[in-house]
């Protein structure tokens, strides 16, 4: 069946997947309150293939520096819902509009051990746009093929013990980028459900 995915269109990724109906899966089992967050999983057609938008984080930022990640953050209270705050972000952080996302899915929430629970919004990009990237919270912007996502032997798991309990994390190198942690494990789900 991965074959299809290889190949998958966007129209085929809307229709064929139905996002809203997986249920949560708070791996992490963390017991003191999480703060509410959303990312963007944006998907644009490039070279005739969907590709995955990421950002890189400065080095300068005191939480998760360098580190590879969607666009979004943490939930305001001015925010109607996860989805707003998904697309706000990705507004803030790289100048994506949300009238040129056309949002088809939350996927379910990742938890993290710095105290997040996040929801992915899924969007597809409706048309090409010029990225500005805040300096403040993207050093770079760039994209994945899900093609390359998609084949097992690029995703890598290893089993870490943390406090007594038993944790996998997830790592994926594309290029020079090391993908790893909450994004990693985001996209390692998402394959599974596309396959």
């Amino acid at each position: 069946m991965a074959h299809i995915a290889l190949n998958m269109q966007l129209t085929d990724f809307k229709t064929r997947y139905s996002l809203l109906q997986l249920p949560s899966d708070p791996s992490l089992n963390i017991s003191s309150p999480l703060r509410q967050a959303a990312v963007l999983i944006a998907l644009t057609k490039f070279d005739g293939e969907i590709h995955i938008l990421l950002t890189k984080r400065p080095n300068h930022l005191r939480s998760h520096p360098g580190q590879i990640s969607f666009p979004g953050g943490k939930f305001e209270q001015d925010d109607k819902s996860l989805v707003e705050t998904a697309l706000r972000e990705a507004d803030e952080e790289i100048a994506l509009s949300p009238d040129n996302v056309e949002v088809i899915g939350q996927y379910p929430v990742q938890q993290t051990f710095t105290g997040f629970e996040i929801t992915p919004v899924i969007g597809l990009i409706k048309e090409q746009f010029n990225p500005i990237l805040d300096p403040g919270e993207v050093e770079e912007l760039f994209t994945v093929p899900l093609s390359f996502l998609i084949q097992n032997k690029h995703r890598q798991k290893h089993v870490y013990h943390r406090h007594g309990k038993r944790h996998c994390v997830y790592f994926i190198r594309y290029r020079e980028h090391l993908i790893w942690g909450a994004t990693a494990a985001i996209l390692n789900r998402l394959c599974i459900h596309l396959q």
